[in-house]
This record gives C-alpha cells, structure tokens and sequence, in this order.
C-alpha cells in the first residue's frame, strides 16, 4: 500500500450485547463500569439513591474533613482505600508537600483505584499506596521512613465493589463460590473454612460476629451441608428460617441470612483482630495534635472503636474523644441507602 494511502479507520470493539431492556450481568453493566465515559447516566443512578455498580460512593465526606482539617504539608494515612472516595478529597488539602499513604490489602480493587487517582494530576510523591492489610499499618509507615502522620481514616468492613463482583462470592443475591476474602490470594475462603468447623466453633462465630439468637441451629445445617456457593448457603439459611414461627419470619424477613453472610465474612478476613491490632497502634502513629476518624457498620466494630478511644482517652493519650458517634445526615441516607448502618468516632491526640 502506498504511504499516501488514507488510513483505514479502525472499527470500534462492540460492547457486550444482552437481551431485554437493562443488562443484568455485571459484565454487561457497561456505563456503570465506565463512569468516566458515562458521567450523566451515573448521575441518574445516584439521585434514585443507589450507589452505581462497581464503584463505592464516600460517606460522612464533610464531616470526616471537619475532623480531620487537612492542611498543606500535613500527612495523612488512609488504612483503608477502597475506591478512593475519602482520599480523592484528603489528598488536594494536603498539596503542596502534603502526602498521604493508602493502604488495601484487595489486589483487584487497589490497581483499579490508584490507578484513577494517579490520572487526577496529582504528584506521584504526593500519592503512596500499599498492598498490605492495615493491620500492618505502623510497620508499613516505620519502613517508608514515616514514623508519625497527622491524621488517620479507616472506612471498615466491606466495599461496594466487592459486594457488586459477583466473582467475589460477597452477595447472596448471585451464585458464585463461597469465597469472602478480601485479598483472594490469601487465607482460606469461607467454603474451605466451614469444612474445618465444628458446630460448637460455627455457633459461637455467629454470636460473636453478628449477635445471631439462633446460632446452634443455623450452624447444625450449616456444618451438616457444607455448602460451597453463595446461593447453596442461601438455600440452607431458607431451610433453617422455615423452621422459625410466623412471626419470626415476618420481623426478620432476611435478616438471618445477612447475618449469616457478615460473620462468615468476619471470621474468613479475621476482622475483628485485624482492627483491634489497629487501634492499638493509632497513638503510636500519630504527631501531638494528630486527629482520627473511624466509620463502621456494625456494632461488633463500634463497639471496638469506642472501648479503645475511651482507654486512651482515660489514660491521657487522647485529649478528646467523640462522646457519641455521627450518623450520616437524613439526606445523606435519602440519597445513599448503603449510608444507613454507618458510624463515625474521632478522637484526638
């Protein structure tokens, strides 16, 4: 061909077809996989109060920037990145000189978001981001040579992202393995773990981790079953609810397998030593006038936050502690349902 021959333009690569009006996969969930390109479509998912499939929208944003006052120069810890929503507003506060160190132990999620971030503009000096557990938070600080920040977040429990995967085995509503790990290259999943269980262990990380009334027969069916996919669990749960009366069902409706699903998830992610650890080491991190803002869901991990700012509040580490914690504003929970459960401590060094 000659090289005054005009180009032949390349055909664009067809998105995934689907039959009916609204895709139902998550693969064929286009614009909400693509929100950069799809921006007004986003928008509408948003104002219906949903949070659009595969990213995670940011909760209590003012009020945890009220706790937190960045301020240029300053350094910040985010123990726990996600999609990035809270840092995407730390972050500019902190410039010029500023830095802050994002922590996620979720090797899927984590690459997606830091690259986003890194588009932004932002300086690549400015942005620090660790695959680790935030478990391994001082340790990860003490060898990036930081050994104290001004101000610490940590958004707990589980992402939107991971919830809308449904690769991820996080939702009961698709079939998928019985997975729940956070990282999937690590640990055990949830399928493998309930093989090793005994009914005595099963009831008491039911109680422990969800306050689950009925423990001991949800883990008899579980343990009998052994079931290895999201919705082969569902099918026991419903099994087991049949059992309960009228009016049980009613008030519960599906509750119990909510229930279910967070303390398998806990229990898999070891969740509650992960944070204990954690909050053990925040005063160790953190400068004289260094402030931390920790949002949880559910009450095992308020519960946690509250013991301990109260301790070091009581021992003098702390000068000030949230008496009590912030929900979400009524138009904040109008606008994101998954707001509804959410709690927020500071504390103050």
């Amino acid at each position: 061909m000659s090289s005054d021959s005009p180009e032949i333009p390349v055909k664009p690569k067809r998105r995934v077809r689907y039959s009916g009006k609204n895709p139902t996969k998550f693969s064929q969930k286009y614009k909400e996989l693509e929100p950069e390109r799809y921006a007004k479509d986003i928008e509408k998912i948003k104002s219906r109060g949903a949070t659009p499939v595969g990213t995670h929208r940011p909760i209590c944003v003012d009020e945890i920037l009220k706790i937190l006052a960045p301020k240029p120069g300053e350094i910040a810890l985010d123990a726990t990145l996600g999609y990035g929503g809270h840092t995407g507003f730390i972050l500019p506060k902190l410039l010029p000189n500023g830095r802050l160190i994002a922590l996620d132990q979720d090797p899927i999620e984590r690459v997606k978001t830091e690259a986003r971030l890194r588009t932004t503009g932002i300086p690549d000096s400015s942005l620090i981001v660790g695959a680790v557990n935030f478990r391994d938070a001082k340790k990860t600080l003490a060898e990036l040579g930081i050994f104290k920040v001004d101000m610490i977040l940590a958004d707990l429990g589980i992402s939107s992202m991971q919830i809308d995967d449904p690769t991820r085995g996080f939702s009961s509503k698709i079939n998928a393995p019985l997975d729940l790990r956070m990282n999937p290259l690590a640990g055990e999943s949830a399928a493998a773990m309930l093989a090793g269980l005994t009914v005595k262990r099963l009831a008491e990380i039911l109680r422990e981790n969800s306050d689950e009334m009925r423990a001991e027969v949800i883990a008899k069916a579980l343990i009998a079953k052994k079931p290895k996919t999201t919705l082969q669990l569902v099918e026991v749960m419903r099994e087991v609810m049949a059992g309960f009366s009228k009016k049980v069902q009613l008030e519960e409706g599906d509750a119990p397998i909510r229930r279910t699903f967070q303390a398998l998830r806990i229990a898999v992610n070891d969740e509650f030593k992960v944070l204990d650890q954690f909050l053990k080491d925040i005063p160790e991190m953190l400068n004289p006038g260094g402030r931390v803002a920790i949002l949880s869901f559910h009450s095992g991990e308020d519960r946690r936050v509250k013991k301990s700012f109260q301790f070091y509040h009581r021992s003098g580490v702390y000068k000030d502690v949230a008496e009590e914690f912030i929900r979400p504003s009524p138009e904040e929970q109008k606008s994101n349902s998954r707001s509804t459960s959410a709690k927020l401590r500071w504390a103050l060094a």
